[in-house]
């Protein structure tokens, strides 16, 4: 099967079943009850990116929804582009539900690549949420101002580009900005997409890009105040698996539109299909809530009943919308697809993007 073939049959098993996130695979009782406790819904991020925005929305969703009302705390574990609390989950045991561990592409990037520091394995643990989400690529104001549909006039420009590094959900930008034929030198280390954007606001970077719920809350204001200017997203997926223009951004061209508007940048060829196989891990199942895999079935039943409910609550677009944009809330049988959607690259494209890192960065994985 085609590397375009294997994205496509994930691209529309991830639209299919966000049409059944609310109620898809859901038991009908649960009996775990976490009155009294303290939940520790830990990401291994800093508290200054997309992450701790989406885990931070959550966290008083599931005090209210979750059976018993316990205490929801957000935690941070970052480090090793997020491997080492990812590392730190997989050794967890914590079954009765006062852990869960939430997971983003910079996560599942260095799992598709087979990185040696990876010691944890998604297929031990049980999703129950899995959030899809966008991003956005913003310029300063002088050098947004040179944009106009594509990139041809900012080929000699010299760029730097704040990096969890070239593994973490940064591989999508830095992939996307090298088929734009753009010279961007990433400043390798940050802890957090968060990090990235105050090198931006200090000038230490002129390049950047946010996830939806960051972009939002923090860089819509330097937007707004015309010291930045955003230039591409990388865009949804649409019913049919095609990418299209991101409804949170509607006004924003997508990857695809610049690149095919940029000379040398082209939508079709291996790096094309590299660069859409991380997109879809990456953005279209971003992040994603887990139980350890020993958590019980009623405790698995808990949470999928709460999430249910939050989802469920009449006023959830309204709030969702400014902190997470529009976006698919996938649980249940939906959470399952999207979780092994976020987990499986081709052989081909994983090949390619070894040989991209080795070649561009000096990362060689073994």
């Amino acid at each position: 099967m085609s590397q375009f073939s294997t994205t496509r049959r994930v691209a529309l098993s991830l639209c299919a079943v966000s049409a059944l996130a609310l109620t898809a695979g859901l038991p009908t009782a649960a009996q775990a009850d976490l009155a009294g406790e303290t939940v520790e819904f830990v990401i291994p991020f800093s508290e200054s990116g997309g992450s701790a925005r989406w885990a931070n929305f959550f966290a008083p969703l599931l005090n209210e929804a979750l059976a018993g009302n316990p205490t929801v705390v957000v935690g941070y574990r970052p480090g090793a582009g997020s491997t080492a609390g990812a590392n730190w989950f997989q050794e967890q045991t914590t079954d009765d539900g006062t852990l869960i561990f939430g997971t983003s592409g910079s996560t599942q990037f260095p799992y598709l690549l087979r990185d040696p520091r990876v010691r944890y394995e998604y297929r031990d643990w049980q999703p129950v949420l899995a959030s899809g989400t966008g991003g956005v690529v913003y310029l300063p104001a002088d050098l947004g101002a040179r944009f106009d549909g594509d990139l041809d006039d900012l080929q000699d420009e010299f760029f730097i580009f704040g990096s969890q590094g070239a593994t973490t959900l940064d591989l999508v930008p830095l992939l996307a900005f090298q088929m734009l034929g753009l010279q961007v030198e990433p400043v390798f280390g940050i802890e957090g997409r968060g990090d990235g954007r105050l090198m931006f606001e200090r000038g230490e970077a002129n390049i950047d890009y946010q996830t939806s719920s960051a972009y939002i809350a923090s860089v819509q204001p330097l937007v707004d105040q015309g010291l930045a200017v955003p230039v591409m997203s990388w865009g949804v997926l649409d019913d049919a698996g095609d990418i299209v223009r991101d409804p949170t951004f509607p006004d924003i061209p997508t990857f695809a539109e610049v690149c095919e508007a940029t000379a040398g940048c082209e939508t079709e060829g291996v790096a094309w299909d590299a660069w859409r196989a991380f997109f879809v891990s990456g953005f279209a199942a971003q992040k994603l809530v887990y139980l350890p895999g020993s958590a019980s079935p009623e405790v698995v039943a808990m949470y999928q009943d709460a999430m249910a409910a939050i989802l469920a609550r009449p006023d959830f677009a309204e709030i969702s919308a400014a902190e997470l944009g529009v976006y698919p809330q996938m649980i249940g049988d939906a959470a399952v697809v999207a979780h092994e959607a976020a987990i499986t690259v081709s052989d081909e494209a994983r090949e390619f993007v070894l040989n991209w890192l080795r070649d561009d960065y000096g990362v060689t994985l073994q």
